[in-house]
């Protein structure tokens, strides 16, 4: 496209685009367009004069190609805009501020008193109205106070304070309302971000496809731990479905052929195949949306707080205007008590700073799904880990297969891959992963597979039933022995890898040793995490005991609890927490789900069962365990701003109300340095709380 540059200096480029009228959609095209370059690190595009303005870090000459390479058809087939982005609530917004700005301007300046004071009357309805309704319910809130001042100025026949009283309001109305909906739309658009594949049913088999290849009426396959990605309806088998995400609720549901199922839930237990009714992005920000404005998990104890003081403080502020009154005898004096309130400030600032901090969040690769988990962090003193996938990498190996009572190799591996395949955890992945570089094939190799959460999976192959799983499953609950003769080279195991037991007709067939690497900064995150206050660093997993003590060793933690069962996980965070202690609990497996809802709050990494993502408050990116540490900060420097913004709310107002009652400030005038604060605070609210060239 053909572009001209209007400014340039070092790494920032101004260019005007000659393409005519520029939409808001187009403008998006050209501004994820230009961010998705190499090189490129900010970019703001101005659709009403079509202008762009680039920084950068690439060679200047890439820029300008990108540039004369662009077009808008090119650019929207590269599907490079999220389904939501804020340019058009912003446009929204900023034509609502100019046209009240405008209209007032018109009023002020060019009608006559009777006309502006038929005007002030027909506004005042409103507020009156809800002022009323307020009192008829037996609240004090905010609009008696507005609705008094609007009162009590056209009672005196002071039109033009009445008019400024309310536009002040309605300005202060729209700029609260722009402020709030924008925090939501930036973390809507960062909660709803999702990558995920699906296992396609086409021609009697499952291929594993992604999900922007799905289309309505496609049929997919959901197993215990998996997430549904797409509304649909249940066509085959029976699964119970954990909803909480959108509806709240605590228990999961049952759902059968016929039963609708939604994006964003999870299959807690069973399987089923879904006929696909709506295809990627449909109506999953719609929801997510829905989820944080209604969601209570929202509110943390500080935005409780603020709410409940906000009401509180509505009774005072009357009777501090009538105690005025009955001293001053002076009206103006009154009302510009009237005019200050400190619920608006309270009831928008918290909540806009826990948003923004929700956001933020986002931006470090940390999800968080309300407050009071920000809130739990902060104040946490013990933190749980998981072992594997969670202080271990996510991506453990196969190193070596012990066949046992004269067993193929070979044939045990491929008859395991054949079990775990279907199966989220990472254990199950590497033992697919270990096939598949043999180029050991497994189609249509099993029936009737039964999963059982934590413990290992058991099937019907050629007849026969066969289990994999822990130790504590196959010799315990399935009582599976070891072949004669085999003792020794079973007591010989290497203690170093994690074991998984595969059993044939009740007799172990072979031990898969996978290699489970500890992360690179899983001692210095531990370390670092004990330096931020945590008192209590404790590592609980289902291994055997040799190996989760030597790495319970290498990082540092100050216990270690081993041969554990999911129960035994939620058991320990119940202890902890009648002690009085907050705990957080960190996992990524389906079997770490029970602890996650016991725990204050339950982190999940990214990369780990669907199911531990949905039940987690928290979900951090898998490839750093410095976010733990992040998130510590992140929490902190929270609950600081939200006490700073409660001691200059109240300090603020008091001298709003002083300089009232001595007569210096006048009732717009308060008003206006009333609504100025609190969007003020609001704005400064919304800002980083973390430097983040020092996180």
């Amino acid at each position: 496209m053909k572009c001209k540059i209007l400014h340039e200096t070092t790494g920032r480029l101004r260019v005007h685009l000659c393409c005519g009228r520029m939409s808001l959609s187009q403008a998006d095209v050209l501004e994820y367009y230009l961010r998705a370059q190499d090189g490129v690190q900010a970019v703001k595009v101005y659709d009403r004069t079509q202008d762009a303005v680039v920084l950068y870090e690439a060679e200047r000459g890439n820029i300008l190609r990108a540039l004369a390479q662009f077009s808008f058809a090119k650019a929207e087939a590269m599907e490079l805009v999220p389904e939501h982005t804020s340019r058009a609530l912003n446009r929204e917004f900023e034509d609502k501020l100019a046209v009240t700005v405008i209209r007032r301007c018109i009023s002020k300046l060019f009608l006559p008193a009777p006309i502006t004071t038929a005007l002030a009357l027909l506004r005042s309805v409103k507020y009156i109205r809800e002022g009323l309704s307020a009192l008829w319910h037996g609240k004090l809130s905010v609009s008696v106070l507005d609705a008094t001042a609007v009162t009590v100025s056209m009672a005196r026949g002071d039109f033009a304070t009445a008019g400024s009283v309310m536009f002040m309001l309605h300005l202060g109305e729209i700029l609260e309302e722009w402020t709030h909906k924008k925090s939501v739309a930036d973390l809507a658009s960062a909660m709803s971000l999702r990558v995920d594949s699906v296992w396609l049913q086409a021609n009697g088999t499952e291929v594993l496809t992604k999900i922007t290849d799905v289309m309505p009426g496609d049929r997919i396959v959901i197993r215990t731990g998996g997430m549904i990605p797409l509304d649909g309806r249940v066509v085959e088998g029976e699964a119970m479905v954990n909803q909480s995400s959108l509806t709240g609720e605590s228990m999961p549901v049952a759902k059968h052929p016929g039963s609708p199922v939604y994006a964003g839930t999870v299959a807690e237990e069973g399987e089923c195949v879904i006929s696909v009714e709506k295809s990627s992005g449909s109506g999953r920000y719609d929801r997510v949306v829905h989820m944080i404005e209604e969601s209570e998990k929202l509110k943390s104890t500080a935005e409780d707080k603020a709410s409940r003081m906000a009401d509180r403080l509505v009774p005072y502020t009357l009777g501090g205007t009538a105690l005025t009154y009955l001293l001053t005898r002076n009206v103006t004096k009154m009302l510009s008590v009237l005019m200050v309130d400190f619920s608006c400030a309270l009831k928008l600032a918290i909540p806009i700073a826990v948003l923004s901090a929700m956001r933020e969040s986002s931006g470090y690769h940390i999800s968080v799904k309300g407050g009071r988990f920000l809130e739990a962090v902060a104040k946490a003193d013990t933190i749980v880990f998981d072992k594997t996938g969670t202080l271990t990498y996510a991506t453990p190996t196969v190193a070596t297969v012990i066949p046992f009572g004269g067993h193929d190799e070979a044939e045990m591996l491929r008859l395991a891959a054949c079990l775990e395949e279907h199966y989220p955890h990472s254990m199950a992945n590497a033992v697919v992963a270990e096939a598949k570089r043999h180029g050991l094939t497994h189609e249509e190799y099993h029936s009737q597979v039964q999963y059982v959460v934590a413990h290992g999976i058991s099937s019907m192959v050629e007849g026969k039933k066969v289990i994999i799983g822990s130790a504590h499953f196959v010799f315990e609950d399935e009582g599976c022995r070891i072949p004669a003769g085999e003792q020794p080279k079973f007591d010989a195991l290497p203690a170093a890898y994690s074991h998984l037991y595969l059993c044939m007709n009740g007799e172990l067939a072979a031990v898969i040793c996978i290699h489970d690497p500890l992360r690179r900064e899983a001692r210095e995150a531990v370390r670092a995490l004990h330096e931020s206050g945590f008192t209590n660093v404790v590592m609980m997993t289902g291994d055997n005991r040799r190996t989760a003590e030597t790495v319970a060793a290498e990082v540092g933690v100050d216990a270690v609890y081993a041969e554990v069962l999911p129960e035994d996980k939620a058991a320990f965070i119940r202890q902890e927490k009648a002690k009085g202690h907050t705990v957080i609990m960190v996992g990524d497996g389906v079997n770490d789900s029970p602890a996650l809802s016991e725990a204050d709050a339950g982190i999940a990494i990214s990369t780990g069962a669907a199911i531990a993502r949905e039940i987690a408050d928290i979900t951090v990116a898998s490839e750093d365990l410095f976010a733990l540490v992040t998130l510590r900060r992140l929490s902190e420097a929270l609950m600081e701003r939200i006490h700073g913004s409660y001691r200059f709310i109240v300090g603020f107002n008091l001298t709003l109300i002083a300089l009232g009652v001595a007569g210096v400030l006048p009732p717009a005038t308060s008003a206006l340095l009333h609504n100025g604060s609190t969007l003020g605070i609001g704005l400064k609210n919304m800002t980083d709380l973390l430097d983040k060239n020092k996180s």
